[in-house]
């Protein structure tokens, strides 16, 4: 039988800060949830692939060349791939990310992302 799934259990369920665990998989597309603290990424751009933040709890920024976008629970971001981005999370925030397969790693990641 298919089974449901609780966003909020789940990312609640990955104890550790900046640890990436993959909830499920749509078509070629990966489901993680993340909880971030104090943590500011490098710049960077998916060249392959769109991806998408959704805030299941907190708030954040991703900041851009031109300006940011502020997200707060409830919100999501569609980043079209070959856009330069950078999330920047000052207080606790609790997120799902959406994207191909393959396009997480260390680099953009801060180095917290294992395959």
């Amino acid at each position: 039988m298919i089974q449901k799934m609780n966003l909020k259990d789940q990312v609640n369920a990955a104890a550790n800060l900046f640890s990436y665990h993959r909830v499920d998989t749509l078509n070629n597309h990966m489901l993680n949830v993340l909880q971030a603290e104090n943590r500011t990424l490098d710049f960077h751009v998916h060249d392959q692939s769109d991806e998408m933040f959704y805030c299941i709890e907190g708030e954040f920024d991703i900041e851009f060349d031109d300006g940011a976008t502020h997200l707060t629970e409830g919100d999501f971001i569609i980043i079209p791939h070959g856009t330069r981005h950078r999330p920047v999370c000052k207080k606790l925030v609790k997120c799902l990310l959406v994207e191909v397969e393959g396009t997480l790693n260390e680099n953009n990641t801060g180095g917290t992302y294992k395959a």
